[in-house]
């Protein structure tokens, strides 16, 4: 009986990520969703899913998840990962991918892929320097094959990419290349090496990507309850009524399962099973598992569950072009830096392996989307990284409200000014740090290795707070380690008159963010903002400093998909705060960004991320008409 239901639970895990993965022709991506094959002698180990109370862990007690090990050599001689891939030319910078560049004219579809491979952190212009070379073959865009490049060498530490089936008969020998195809035939594709992509239509978003498109999220009565595909495009389903085994013969007082027309779609079930080519091995491998008996007894809350991993797999990693390249070199990265690279647990809980880099950490714990799912919290320090830029003076002031907080743990100031340095600075109880900027406004987000903690205040000199306001919003951010917590907010909405997205820095009761010229976020976000964002955001940000505010909103939403957290400030200081810094002298009233500040950042990141909110958090009995020795933070209400 322990057999059983430990098959039953593994069925059930397989079977919702084979919904998504093997419909887009997984193969190798596989492992964004399934257990990992376990070494011989090591305990078994499952993964964790997105709703850790509806799905747990499905590892025995004493048994510890375990990842995968290095992929196997790929089929066809001697080639493997020594012969056939140089990992030695990756150590250094790590992944580094240099793209040849088209020999012809090529489509504006393909011009805009080439231009996001070079915008990722993995592209390089130098082909001495590169790890991993890479043709982008357009066989499928110009009805001619593609030609064999003159640095071929025998295919070594090459990728061929083709996102759409080639129309033609290779006109070279791949060798020891690697090859990333749109669903590859079975004969061809050499397991370990290879990568299966997803068949992607021509209207396959190039960014950003649609949201899934799951609209029912618990099952609909009168619908099957399971499909089948068979092996010439049909499906025979099975509702709630069928028997435990009715594709077997023996069950003959079974009705049996219907047959569905043969087609493009998929029919109308909870599940939809592909199998395989070989139908008759499948019917046995379902009989065995008694799967059907399995789904019957599933709650709706499981299979809830369930589809919001679905929906998760395709957001973070098929719901664009992009995002299918880039998952590509995540998972040629991982073979050759090994399982530690991205454990399995950073593939398959939100936010994904995209958006956590193994450059910053390969722990979950050093994330801040993976605390609470961790069961810790960060630490109880922060960092004050104060940027000073023109004409700004020494924020004197500021350091001393600062270093008043019980959790301040260094204090930072960026000098990106012409000004030289001042003699003296105020006398703090912990370390001061002096740190020469570039005189960029992107400065302010660079990770700098002096940041000691988790936690980072984000500070302009001419920002203005006192030691309570820090204490609490730190406190709030501890329970909210993921998000951004600020004091001053902005709103975008959308303008119908002009057909794009407008900005207002008005107070209302709903914003979407938050100003980082007084805020509180995770020091990872540095990472992503330096490494993860295109090199051109960055330079929009440069020069037009009023949009910095706006891409480091932008950044931390689309990781988290929620909205920052505004806790209060006092009100006296909010006329005269700047929006952001990088104008010359005090404004009286907050500056908007650019005009096109908000749509160029959508554009790029093909969707907007933005959340609006109207939740503030207060203290306990701020503001209640009871005695002031019974506040923790008595010096919120001073006017």
């Amino acid at each position: 009986m322990q057999s059983w239901r430990r098959r039953k639970s593994l069925w059930l895990a397989l079977s919702a990520s084979w919904l998504l993965l093997v419909l887009l022709g997984g193969f190798s991506l596989l492992r964004l969703a399934l257990p990992p094959r376990p070494r011989p002698g090591a305990p078994q180990g499952w993964p964790r899913w997105l709703d850790a109370e509806l799905l747990q862990s499905f590892s025995q007690a004493g048994e510890l998840p375990e990842d995968a090990a290095s992929p196997q050599a790929p089929h066809g001689g001697s080639c493997n990962w020594g012969a056939c891939f140089d990992t030695s030319k990756c150590r250094g910078d790590g992944l580094k991918v240099f793209v040849y560049p088209a020999s012809g004219p090529i489509s504006e579809t393909h011009h805009r892929i080439l231009a996001s491979i070079e915008g990722s952190r993995f592209h390089t212009f130098s082909p001495a320097g590169a790890c991993l070379l890479l043709l982008l073959s357009l066989d499928a865009q110009t009805g001619e094959c593609s030609s064999m490049p003159l640095q071929w060498n025998r295919g070594r530490n090459h990728l061929v990419l083709r996102l759409h089936p080639a129309p033609c008969p290779k006109t070279f020998q791949l060798g020891q290349a690697m090859v990333a195809e749109a669903s590859p035939t079975v004969d061809s594709f050499r397991p370990g090496f290879d990568v299966a992509l997803p068949f992607l239509p021509e209207a396959h978003p190039l960014r950003g990507g649609a949201p899934g498109q799951l609209q029912q999220h618990s099952p609909q009565p009168g619908i099957a309850l399971l499909a089948l595909e068979e092996e010439r495009g049909g499906w025979r389903t099975a509702d709630t009524g069928s028997s435990a085994c009715p594709w077997d013969a023996r069950c003959e007082q079974d009705s049996g399962p219907g047959q569905t027309q043969r087609g493009e779609t998929l029919p109308n079930a909870t599940f939809c099973l592909i199998s395989g080519h070989r139908p008759e091995a499948a019917s046995r491998f379902l009989q065995a598992l008694q799967v059907l008996a399995a789904l019957q007894e599933m709650s709706p809350a499981r299979v809830l569950a369930l589809r919001q991993q679905t929906q998760f797999l395709w957001d973070a990693y098929f719901s664009s072009v992009e995002k299918v390249i880039h998952t590509t070199l995540e998972v040629i990265q991982d073979r050759i830096f090994g399982t530690s690279a991205h454990p399995s647990l950073l593939w398959n809980s939100p936010p994904g392996a995209l958006l956590a880099l193994s450059t910053f950490s390969t722990s979950p714990q050093d994330f801040p989307f993976y605390h609470l799912q961790q069961g810790s919290r960060p630490e109880g320090r922060f960092s004050a990284l104060i940027w000073v830029g023109p004409p700004g003076q020494p924020p004197l002031k500021l350091i001393q409200a600062v270093a008043g907080s019980q959790h301040c743990a260094q204090i930072l100031v960026l000098w990106s000014n012409e000004r030289p340095l001042p003699s003296s600075w105020p006398e703090t109880a912990m370390p001061l740090t002096v740190i020469d900027g570039h005189r960029k406004v992107s400065d302010r987000f660079f990770p700098y290795s002096t940041i000691r903690t988790d936690a980072i205040l984000s500070l302009d000199a001419r920002s203005s707070l006192s030691t309570s306001e820090v204490d609490f919003a730190f406190v709030v951010w501890q329970s909210f380690p993921e998000r951004m917590v600020g004091f001053l907010t902005s709103s975008h909405f959308w303008d119908e008159a002009h057909g794009g997205w407008g900005y207002t820095a008005e107070r209302t009761n709903e914003f979407s963010m938050v100003l980082t010229t007084a805020a509180f976020y995770h020091r990872y976000y540095h990472t992503l903002f330096t490494h993860s964002l295109p090199k051109a955001l960055r330079t929009l940000a440069d020069e037009a400093p009023t949009c910095v505010d706006v891409l480091m909103n932008f950044l931390v939403a689309a990781v988290t998909k929620r909205p920052p957290i505004k806790v209060p400030y006092g009100k006296q200081r909010q006329e005269a705060a700047p929006l952001a810094s990088g104008g010359p002298g005090p404004r009286p009233k907050p500056q908007a960004p650019a005009p096109n500040c908000v749509n160029q950042i959508a554009a790029a990141f093909g969707h907007m991320p933005l959340l609006s909110s109207r939740l503030r958090l207060d203290p306990v009995l701020f503001k209640d008409p009871v005695s002031v020795q019974r506040k923790k933070y008595r010096s919120l209400e001073k006017p």
